[in-house]
């Protein structure tokens, strides 16, 4: 095994690696298990020169032994159970590879962790949810858990903050963090489709799931969130305490609005230091972006890191964020330090209690406020007292050409009422008065399916 630093700072093993070859055991042979096999294949001599020692595959775990995965297996020892991976002889890392905050991924780790064995993971739900607890493992077993792989796939965001921003204090952190909602927010602005139209053409390409929930609805987005925030503060996020919203809400004309407005919709996830006192906002929700941002015009599939540092300043990094060789070009990094002898504490620091955000409510900013309106005589006046009993300023107000609406029926062509979408820009202003605009606007008569409210991120 290596010479790996402890988290209590102490050196928990002292065997050097010399020349000694660097034994793997891959756990999940998906996309991202048969792109690890691939590239170590083809970049062996590469990889070795790099690393200073050979690396090989020894063992692999995985349900389905038939499978036809595209590279070549011959010679690997294959265990049908990838828990066993932790205590089977010849194995100096286990790469889990499997996904998934529970079931045999957790177990393999634990009990690999337990042993005292270095692990590599791409599991961005294992890291969010257990991190704290899988922290503590490594330290008191003297092992290293490494994740890069788990944010952004190839965009190397964990190395750049847990080494290359080491020195720095973190203001913030946060930006793109998935590709499918990117995808089709990108999509949708540019063709002015709806939702469920972008999400069919994602699909067919496969840039969005079957089932999609994980991205569409911001959970996978919010796991690489908490993994950054964890990161850049030096302790893990609570992951239960940041606020998670997905993107199904965003309309076509959301979309025509942030055009007239100067604007483009974003999913974001932000992580921000609040005070000297070490609290911190963490969020994932749509934004409202100013065209000329930066992180405005990372488009498509890719994803985007933006970090904030007190002496660093503010940085940018994007590529993509998913994609066997992406994936497995950072799961292989983290081999590679494993093979020079490198390895650092979890979150950067000795093992820390898990920390929980501040609430949403208590959170400022601009906002966009997008409503269904019926074109009735005094509809205006309820809205500006709604924003006015809260305090709330507005800066700018659009409206657009009527639609027609059957009562609270989903908007049709052919129904008789006509109905307008409208949208406000406000001054800054406290979120839980726009949680209280949103709620008096819900109870009018006159204000059609839910009010839609975006922050706006300068």
């Amino acid at each position: 095994m290596l010479d790996v630093p402890s988290l209590s700072g102490k050196r928990a093993k002292s065997v050097s690696n010399g020349k000694k070859e660097l034994r793997l055991a891959i756990a999940g042979l998906g996309t991202v298990g048969a792109g690890v096999v691939s590239l170590l294949q083809e970049n062996a001599d590469l990889l070795a020169a790099r690393a200073g020692r050979a690396i090989r595959i020894v063992a692999v775990s995985a349900r389905d032994r038939k499978r036809d995965r595209g590279v070549k297996l011959e010679g690997f020892t294959w265990y049908d159970d990838p828990v066993s991976l932790a205590t089977a002889p010849g194995i100096d890392v286990v790469l889990e590879l499997i996904g998934g905050a529970e079931g045999a991924a957790r177990a393999l780790v634990e009990a690999s962790l337990t042993q005292g064995r270095d692990v590599v993971t791409a599991n961005k739900a294992l890291i969010a949810i257990h991190g704290a607890h899988l922290s503590r493992l490594a330290a008191t077993h003297g092992a290293a858990l490494l994740f890069e792989a788990s944010v952004a796939g190839g965009i190397p965001a964990i190395k750049l903050v847990r080494e290359g921003l080491a020195a720095d204090q973190m203001e913030e952190i946060g930006g793109i963090l998935n590709g499918t909602c990117n995808y089709i927010l990108t999509k949708m602005g540019d063709s002015g489709e709806d939702f469920s139209e972008v999400l069919a053409s994602a699909q067919k390409l496969g840039y969005a799931e079957a089932d999609p929930s994980t991205d569409v609805d911001g959970w996978d987005a919010a796991h690489k969130l908490a993994i950054l925030a964890g990161l850049a503060f030096g302790q893990p996020v609570s992951f239960s305490s940041i606020r998670v919203e997905g993107i199904r809400h965003v309309a076509s004309y959301d979309h025509q609005f942030a055009r007239e407005m100067g604007y483009r919709i974003k999913l974001l996830g932000m992580a921000r230091r609040l005070d000297k006192s070490g609290a911190i906002e963490a969020w994932m929700r749509p934004c409202m972006v100013p065209r000329h941002a930066p992180i405005a015009n990372v488009n498509g599939v890719f994803n985007a890191v933006r970090t904030q540092g007190r002496f660093s300043g503010p940085m940018l990094i994007e590529g993509r964020g998913a994609g066997a060789g992406p994936t497995a070009s950072a799961v292989m990094a983290d081999v590679m330090d494993l093979a020079r002898g490198t390895a650092l504490p979890v979150w950067g620091t000795a093992p820390q209690p898990e920390r929980a955000c501040a609430p949403i409510s208590a959170l400022s900013g601009a906002y966009y406020l997008r409503l269904l309106v019926r074109d009735k005589p005094g509809v205006m006046a309820g809205i500006a007292s709604a924003l006015r009993d809260e305090h709330v300023s507005m800066r700018a107000m659009s409206q657009h050409s009527f639609v027609t609406h059957d009562n609270d029926a989903p908007l049709s062509a052919s129904a008789p009422e006509p109905v307008a979408p409208l949208a406000i820009i406000t001054h800054q202003t406290k979120e839980s008065a726009m949680k209280n605009v949103v709620a008096r606007l819900s109870d009018m008569h006159e204000v059609l399916n839910d009010p839609v409210l975006m922050k706006i991120e300068s």
